[in-house]
């Protein structure tokens, strides 16, 4: 052991690795005689080293896969690199612009020669150069992942494996080609994703209706908004006045006004020339006609209009929108004299009830946030929300809207009184079928940035390969899947049903980019996104495959139908394959052994796209049996509240921290720092404070402990006492608690009950008794497998030193499943009993006692106190408590709601786990005491007395008689 105590930590970090790794510890084959898992995280993409995110998502998936393997399963853990798109082209590029930023992450953070960042301008050199050092990183790192099944997106087998699903989805209808809105980078002249952007953001497309008022010319001004239904309450129209704006002439001969940096974006959805340009605040002033209420309304100035956004003119409805509301204030107080007497006459117009009240939520929202002017801006977004979902979720259109004849039967008919959602479809058709508003589209997320460092834009794209996720029966089907996934946190089960709601038609090919071609159409490439939903399947059998055919090539579509969903016959296969049929129908049964997936892992931000992909793809080419069991979407890694970006320069690659911590370190911090479903927040003083302080400590007292108690093996009883059967019953007790909370994915719970309740119940074990029962044994052989689930290294050293049968690591138990309750609740109760005693012992300030005298509280209080825990329990608060015991014992209110709420004051501040125990144990409070009586004798060193409170025999002591409640005795100490 050196003086730096992480350096023993690395040192076991480098040795067993090495062995684990040479020993093929993790390979994972069909076995017919265990339980089959089978788990997956998202592989990763290698244009950078595996950094402290990619660390956290796969350690959740380890130490899943790690107990499981201590369960008994048979348990299959594979990883693949994703090569797939154009980061990597992208970077590549960069690197040979001599983008210094990046060639300084590069050479100053990634530690990247120069020779090697010469050599980057390859980008299949760089994706290789990242993909080796990050799969080192993860052995290090102790991924205990079957290596034999890594492949990557460009190999040839994995494409042809694409082209197959790719055929698959079209031929069941779930491709298409036509005309669709994509996210578009205008540099590369093709469709963006997620995964084509930097910081990984998805391009958000918003369908807007440009709502077409128009002057005495007949010019057009196109109000693009996502509320058409508002177009009842228009007061007046905004421009930025001192912004330039456009005169353009569209191909049908329209005359449309719209701010100059919006034709930027709107060239590419639709064709015009322009006709001349016109400073905003000389648009101040033109009145304009609503083309559905006939009403003559004017144009004002507004400074809050981004002109490169939509069209760049915007409607005002004051009464329901915020922005609106404050500019038009704002008019009041400072404009010239001619531009007030614009607003002088004008009158918010109600159009919209919630709850059966006219009211104008704009305003009421204004004072709400507390908004003075338009430069309040966070204010103002967070009150637009607020309305708008506000008047979504609970508005409804008011009766005799102002509308022009024409349309009056109609709006009566679908608009009136009905509610805003399905108002608006109803408004949006009426302007869209007369030809007074046209769809256009915009992002609801911009600005965001092609990799390339262009803005996108919203393409409408024609002859584009789309995959229709828009498709309702398809929907349908997702969703039969989602309800029978459990979804990792519960509350990202929403999230995932409304992007199935949402999600339309999605381009699935680019023209640039590393890939699979479109089988049908080869000048595409088949995007990131689309290419990375049933790659699981391919998991199962690329190395047999790769044995059976001796090398990496295509197969054709015949062989992928047979092995995944079971086509033709393995004879016929054979031969296509040249192979054995033995051979082929052994890939198709490793196939089943171990489909379908238990576990996906991947980040929250991955719902709203690839892990809802994952959903529909399965449903649509497997059968139910088939579709995925389980998701755990986790939580970001932020390095001091911030989210890591390349940009930030805050990215922290994960062998730097090996080398500094040891694997196992880093592996507890990550486990412990947050549940698996939180963000967690990285800082340096954190980092020193637990990775070279706290959790060295705390693994080496562990390992010193396991030690001692394996060392000293000789000198244990064969006997067993209460104090054993305690120490044994509530060792079960634990270890049931961490396989509830490791079937629910509470990971750092668990992990704390592991490495400190453990700890602590045997350290408390081993004072108590004079000489320990041999069972303790078993107990360190069961702690140091659990163990090994969070820190390999440490527990294979343990293991080593101590029993040495084979690798801690491939062993498997039968853990314990059946424990004594009415014991454990007599000695977690004595454990209170305790406590309390201590604490009266303090505020006496007595140096020590001799004698203590306990008054356990009547047995029908007991009974009572069974009911408001009960009551508890089902998350009732203290006065419906009060009303259910009352109701369920048939006692009077009046003379028991005092006594009651007293209970439920007690139980409140009792453990869950204790009030759990009392609920389910069969015994009362004297026995359970009495039961755990020499334990408390000898915690504190004194003599110990029990009597019931209602024994008229007992003595009285300090009259504590009448103060014992359940949960609560009365103690009397001398």
């Amino acid at each position: 052991m050196t003086s730096n105590i992480n350096e023993y930590f690395i040192q076991l970090t480098y040795k067993w690795s090495k062995i684990l790794f040479e020993e093929n510890a993790y390979q994972a084959d069909p076995d017919d005689s265990r339980p089959k898992f089978f788990i997956t995280a998202a592989y990763m993409y290698p244009n950078g080293p595996i950094h402290i995110g990619h660390g956290r998502t796969y350690l959740i998936a380890d130490i899943v896969a790690r107990f499981k393997r201590v369960q008994g399963y048979n348990v299959l853990f594979p990883m693949g690199f994703h090569y797939t798109g154009t980061p990597i082209i992208t970077m590549a590029e960069a690197i040979e612009n001599g983008d210094k930023d990046l060639i300084y992450l590069l050479k100053n953070v990634y530690g990247v020669s120069d020779d090697d960042i010469k050599k980057m301008v390859d980008p299949l050199y760089l994706a290789r150069y990242f993909h080796e050092v990050s799969k080192e990183v993860m052995k290090l790192y102790g991924l205990s992942i079957d290596w034999r099944r890594e492949f990557t997106t460009i190999d040839d087998d994995y494409k042809s494996f694409i082209q197959w699903q790719f055929i698959e989805l079209y031929e069941r209808g779930y491709i298409e080609r036509g005309t669709h809105p994509v996210g578009w980078c205008p540099r590369h002249e093709m469709p963006v994703g997620m995964h084509d952007t930097k910081g990984d953001v998805e391009p958000e497309i918003g369908e807007f209706v440009a709502i077409l008022f128009r002057d005495d010319s007949g010019a057009a001004y196109p109000t693009a908004t996502l509320r058409p239904e508002t177009v009842f309450g228009v007061t007046n129209l905004w421009v930025n006045p001192d912004k330039h704006y456009l005169r353009i002439k569209l191909s049908n001969g329209d005359i449309w006004v719209v701010g100059e940096e919006a034709t930027s974006r709107l060239k590419y959805q639709l064709d015009f020339e322009v006709l001349d340009k016109v400073l905003g605040r000389n648009l101040v002033g033109v009145f304009v006609k609503n083309p559905v209420t006939g009403e003559i309304v004017p144009i004002l100035p507004a400074s809050f209009v981004d002109t490169s956004f939509a069209t760049g003119v915007v409607m005002s409805v004051p009464a329901h929108a915020p922005y609106d509301a404050i500019a038009l204030e704002d008019i009041k107080n400072s404009e010239s004299v001619n531009v007030r007497k614009l607003v002088f006459n004008i009158t918010p117009k109600i159009i919209i009830e919630i709850n059966g009240e006219k009211i104008a939520t704009a305003y009421q929202a204004l004072k709400q946030f507390k908004i003075l002017s338009q430069t309040d801006k966070d204010k103002l977004d967070e009150a637009t929300k607020f309305v708008y979902s506000l008047e979504y979720q609970k508005g409804f259109m008011v009766k005799k809207l102002n509308v022009l004849t024409q349309f009056k039967e109609y709006v009566e008919r679908e608009v009136e009184g009905k509610s805003v959602k399905n108002a608006r479809e109803a408004v949006k058709n009426l302007l869209i079928n007369n030809g007074l508003g046209v769809i256009i589209y915009e992002l609801l997320n911009k600005p965001v940035y092609c990799r390339c460092g262009t803005e996108i834009v919203v393409k409408v794209l024609k002859d584009q390969w789309f995959i229709d996720y828009g498709n309702e029966s398809w929907k349908n089907i997702a969703k039969e899947a989602l309800k029978n996934i459990k979804v990792v946190p519960q509350e990202a089960r929403a999230q995932f049903e409304a992007t199935i709601d949402w999600l339309r038609k999605r381009a699935c090919a680019r023209t640039r980019g590393l890939g699979t071609p479109l089988p049908w159409d080869k000048k595409w490439i088949i995007e990131s996104l689309s290419d990375s939903t049933i790659y699981m399947a391919f998991y199962t059998v690329v190395h047999k495959i790769r044995e059976l055919v001796q090398s990496i090539r295509e197969l054709p579509k015949e062989f992928w139908d047979y092995i995944f969903l079971g086509k033709d016959d393995a004879e016929n296969i054979a031969r296509l394959v040249n192979a054995r049929v033995s051979d082929v129908e052994s890939i198709r049964k490793e196939f089943l052994y171990w489909y379908p997936l238990d576990v996906r892992v991947s980040g929250k931000d991955l719902i709203p796209n690839h892990l809802t992909f994952f959903i529909f793809n399965h449903v649509a080419l497997f059968p139910k049996e088939l579709w995925p069991k389980s998701i755990i979407a986790n939580g970001w890694v932020l390095i001091k509240q911030q989210k890591m970006s390349k940009s930030a320069r805050n990215i922290i690659p994960l062998k730097n921290l090996i080398d500094e911590y040891g694997a196992d370190i880093i592996r507890l911090l990550l486990a412990l720092n947050a549940e698996v479903y939180q963000d967690e927040n990285i800082d340096l003083e954190m980092l020193n404070k637990l990775g070279k302080a706290e959790y060295p400590q705390l693994l080496l007292e562990i390992q010193d402990i396991i030690l001692q108690i394996y060392n000293n093996r000789n000198e244990y009883r064969e006997s067993e006492d209460i104090f054993d059967q305690w120490f044994l019953n509530m060792f079960s007790y634990i270890v049931n608690e961490i396989e509830k909370l490791m079937e629910d994915f509470r990971l750092r719970e668990a992990g704390i009950k592991i490495f400190y309740e453990i700890k602590e119940l045997i350290k408390n074990y081993l004072k108590i008794v004079d000489k320990p029962s041999k069972r303790i044994l078993d107990v360190i052989k069961v702690w140091t497998a659990l163990i090994s689930v969070y820190t390999p290294y440490i527990a294979e050293e343990i293991w080593s030193k101590t029993f040495a049968e084979g690798r801690i690591t491939t062993k498997s138990f039968k853990l314990p499943k059946t424990y004594d309750k009415n014991l454990l609740m007599a000695f977690k109760y004595a454990d209170i009993v305790v406590e309390s005693i201590n604490n009266i012992v303090r505020a006496l300030k007595k140096p020590s006692i001799s004698i203590a005298i306990i008054y356990v509280s009547p047995k029908n209080i007991q009974r009572i106190m069974k009911s408001v825990i009960k009551a508890l329990s089902n998350g009732l608060k203290v006065s419906e408590v009060i009303d259910y015991v009352s109701k369920e014992l048939g006692l009077d209110k009046r003379e028991f709601g005092r006594l009651i709420k007293t209970l439920y004051d007690v139980s409140v501040n009792v453990p869950e786990d204790l009030r759990e125990l009392y609920m389910e144990c069969d015994i009362e409070e004297s026995e359970a005491l009495k039961l755990a009586k020499e334990y408390i004798e000898r915690k504190l060193g004194i003599s110990l007395k029990i009597f019931s409170a209602d024994d008229v025999e007992a003595p009285d002591y300090g009259g504590k008689k009448k103060v014992a409640l359940p949960l609560r005795p009365g103690i009397y100490v001398e």
